[in-house]
């Protein structure tokens, strides 16, 4: 009788149970450890990735935004509005919705009125993370105000996440609400966000191009109207600028070890900037306007209201007008002498208040719109005021 198949059969011993466990135990350790590095390096070139489009999508904005500052302005109307290290404002026909303008950059016939036209007088407002007001006259194309509107970028500090030094990028259009154009943005080893580039010409030697300062910073352009006798010297230095590097670094948005970062630096150039605009100031300025000069106030400061209404040459004509001289004088007769005050052109109707008036006085005053060339016009005069006690 033969043996039993099953009862010759050897089963595995315990050292050859526990070798062969050890053995899976370093396969699976080593495809796991295969795995995780996979995982890291998918992780590393994911986070790179990310870093990379949001610092290019940033730079690609500001660069498509600021390289057409300066288009579609009207005479008086600056390219550049304001400009510091981490904010800077600046005039542009960048779009409109209405599909017959074809001289705007883009057209986004969604948009509403108050973000395709300039700023007026009556909607000024103070710029983000700034203490400047701007504008401080309307900007007209003959009848019609300016299509340029002003367009803000700036970078604010991030309250939403746990790193101190995170920025958000925001876009902003006249005085509508601020979009978020980038997030997890930092400051590129202390670098300031902006640094711009001035051309400095000189009578005895070539035009040359510098750095601003960064104590310099900020620049505004403070006179309300562009390229008028008040908008020279250190006033003017604004209008200087002819680009704007931009210095950042930016996060795949996670933090701790697995956090990637990319530096960018980009210089932006204006081509726009400092081009001639084009006025006529030619004859002197039409003005038929007016003048009305009343007391207001009580005995114990008692002042003289004067008004009057725009010269015909501020709003259509020539439209070279960029301020109004006052005059005044006591009684009714004698020289007018030099200006008292000069107030910048940009309002349908304007006031002045004089305040150096004394009870008893007899007061008449006279107002003459200056051109750019500069010329004046024929003084008009109001009726004589006697300051009543």
């Amino acid at each position: 009788m033969k043996p039993s198949i099953l009862r010759d059969r050897q089963g595995v011993t315990l050292i050859e149970l526990v070798v062969g466990l050890v053995i899976m135990g370093f396969l699976v350790s080593a495809i796991l450890s295969f795995v995780r590095q996979q995982e890291m390096a998918f992780g590393f070139g994911s986070g790179r990735m990310a870093a990379l489009q949001n610092y290019r999508f940033a730079a690609d904005v500001l660069e498509r935004n600021l390289r057409t500052a300066g288009t579609g302005i009207v005479p008086g109307q600056p390219f550049l509005v304001y400009a510091d290290s981490a904010t800077i404002a600046f005039n542009a026909d960048y779009a409109t919705n209405d599909s017959a303008d074809v001289f705007a950059v883009y057209r986004d016939l969604g948009a509403s009125d108050e973000e395709v036209g300039s700023l007026t007088r009556a909607r000024r407002y103070t710029l983000p993370q700034t203490s400047f007001a701007y504008p401080d006259s309307t900007y007209r194309d003959g009848g019609a105000t300016s299509a340029a509107e002003t367009i803000i970028f700036y970078f604010a500090p991030d309250a939403s996440t746990p790193r101190s030094d995170d920025f958000i990028l925001y876009r902003r259009v006249n005085d509508r609400p601020a979009e978020v154009v980038a997030r997890n943005l930092l400051r590129d080893e202390g670098r300031p966000f902006f640094r711009y580039q001035e051309v400095l010409v000189s009578d005895t030697a070539p035009p040359t191009v510098n750095w601003v300062a960064p104590n310099r910073l900020p620049l505004r352009h403070s006179a309300p109207i562009h390229m008028s006798p008040a908008d020279t010297g250190a006033v003017a230095r604004i209008d200087r600028i002819r680009a704007v590097q931009v210095s950042l670094r930016s996060t795949d948005g996670r933090r701790g070890e697995t956090s990637q970062d990319a530096a960018l630096r980009r210089l932006i150039r204006m081509p726009n900037a400092g081009q001639m605009q084009l006025q006529t100031c030619g004859e002197p300025p039409l003005f038929s306007s007016s003048i009305v000069a009343n007391q207001v106030g009580s005995a114990g400061a008692p002042s003289v209201e004067v008004i009057w209404s725009r010269s015909v040459d501020e709003s259509s004509g020539e439209q070279d007008v960029v301020r109004y001289a006052i005059y005044r004088r006591n009684g009714t007769t004698g020289p007018w002498n030099e200006p008292i005050f000069s107030v910048p052109a940009g309002n349908a109707t304007y006031i002045f208040s004089d305040a150096s008036v004394e009870v008893g006085g007899v007061y008449q005053y006279a107002v003459a719109a200056q051109d750019c060339t500069p010329s004046m016009s024929p003084l008009r005069t109001s009726s004589p005021v006697t300051i009543m006690p």
